[in-house]
C-alpha cells in the first residue's frame, strides 16, 4: 500500500492535515494511532493512509481543546469532546496510551439514513411502526454498529408536532425535527466546577415537558432514572446500550439498575423493565462492514422462575437474523 505523508503546509493547519479526511464526505471515521499512523473508515473497512508527527498531533488537540474547554494533559490524559460541526473526538495520550497519543474522530452523515438501508422493507416497516405506536424502543449494538445512526433515523420519524429532548455525553444526534431540545453531560473542571451527569440531565429533562426522550446512551445509574420515567407516562421514548444481543440488553439494563438500587428484589427488577421497555433493535455490523437491524424482540412479562430470583425477563421475536418472523402486537396508542 502506497501511504499518503502529510506535508509540513497542511501540518500547520488547525487540525494539523486532517482536514482532508474530515471534509471527505465518504470517510465516516478518522484514527491516529500512537501519534503517528493515520486512519480512515470508508464504506465500513478501516485503511492506513498518512503518518503524522507526535508534537503536530499534540497542538491539533491543543487547538480543537481550547475552545470547548475541555482539558488534557498528564493528570486527565483522556477526553471527549464535540467539534464544531458536531464531530466526536476521543484522545487518550500518555501514561494511559502507552505508545503515544491516540485520537478518534467520529464524523456523522449530514442527512440521517433511511430505514431502508438497515434491513428490507419488512424490517424498516416494523421500525415505522414502533414509532408510530409510540413503543419505548432500546437499540442495542457493539462499538461502531450503528445504535446513534439508527437512533437518529427512528427520532426523526416523531409527529413534528411532538416535543423531543435528546439527552447524551457527547452530543451526536441531529434530528431533522422542528421541536428539539438537546442537553449534553459537562465533565467536572480543574477549577472545581462540578460535572454534570445524564441521570441529572434526566431530572432537567422531565421537568421541559417532553414528549419523548431521546437518550444518547444507558451506561450507569441514569438506567433506573429512565425507567421510572418510562413506567410513568413518557411513551415513546428511545435509547442506545451496548450488548452482544436484544435479550442482552435487557438484561445488562436490568443490572445497571440493580447497581443503583441493590436493596431492590431482582424480580422487580425485571417487572420494572419489562413494563418500560417494549421493544429492543438489535443493530450489527457484517464482514464488509454494512450495519444493519439483526434483530428485533417485543418485551413480554416476565415468568416466574425460582432458579432465577424469581422472574425472567422473556422476548417475542418480530426479527431475526435480519428476516421478519413476527408481528409487533404491542399497540400504546
Amino acid at each position: 500500500m502506497t501511504l499518503l505523508h502529510i506535508d509540513p503546509i497542511a501540518e500547520q493547519t488547525p487540525l494539523g492535515g486532517l482536514e482532508r479526511w474530515l471534509h471527505d464526505p465518504t470517510v465516516s471515521e478518522v484514527i491516529v494511532n500512537g501519534g503517528s499512523d493515520v486512519w480512515i473508515e470508508r464504506d465500513g473497512r478501516l485503511q492506513l493512509v498518512g503518518r503524522m508527527r507526535v508534537d503536530t498531533v499534540m497542538l491539533a488537540l491543543e487547538r480543537i481543546l481550547a475552545p470547548v474547554g475541555r482539558r488534557l494533559d498528564r493528570s486527565h490524559p483522556s477526553v471527549d469532546a464535540r467539534l464544531a460541526d458536531g464531530s466526536r473526538l476521543c484522545a487518550a495520550i500518555p501514561p494511559i496510551a502507552v505508545d503515544g497519543p491516540c485520537v478518534a474522530i467520529r464524523r456523522f452523515a449530514t442527512r440521517p439514513i433511511a430505514l431502508d438501508q438497515f434491513g428490507a422493507p419488512p424490517v424498516a416497516a416494523v421500525l415505522r411502526d414502533t414509532v408510530a405506536r409510540r413503543c419505548n424502543v432500546l437499540v442495542s449494538g457493539a462499538t461502531s454498529a450503528g445504535k446513534t445512526t439508527l437512533l437518529n433515523s427512528l427520532a426523526q420519524l416523531a409527529s413534528p408536532h411532538e416535543r423531543l429532548i435528546t439527552l447524551e455525553d457527547v452530543a451526536e444526534l441531529r434530528l431533522p425535527h422542528p421541536h428539539v431540545v438537546r442537553l449534553e453531560t459537562r465533565d467536572p473542571t480543574p477549577d472545581g466546577v462540578d460535572g454534570i451527569d445524564l441521570a441529572q440531565l434526566l431530572r432537567t429533562a422531565l421537568r421541559l415537558r417532553p414528549d419523548r426522550l431521546v437518550v444518547g446512551e444507558i451506561r450507569g445509574h441514569e438506567a433506573m432514572h429512565l425507567l421510572q420515567a418510562l413506567n410513568t407516562g413518557h411513551d415513546g421514548s428511545l435509547a442506545t446500550i451496548h450488548a452482544n444481543s436484544a435479550l442482552d440488553a435487557l438484561m445488562r439494563l436490568s443490572t445497571l439498575v440493580l447497581q443503583s438500587a441493590p436493596s431492590w428484589p431482582w424480580a422487580a427488577v425485571q417487572h420494572t423493565v419489562a413494563r418500560a421497555v417494549d421493544v429492543v433493535v438489535h443493530v450489527a455490523r457484517s464482514h464488509d462492514g454494512c450495519r444493519t437491524v439483526d434483530e428485533i424482540v417485543e418485551v413480554v412479562e416476565p415468568q416466574e422462575s425460582s432458579n432465577l430470583g424469581g422472574a425472567q425477563l422473556r422476548v417475542s421475536p418480530i426479527v431475526r437474523r435480519g428476516e421478519l418472523v413476527g408481528e409487533l402486537s404491542n399497540a400504546r396508542t
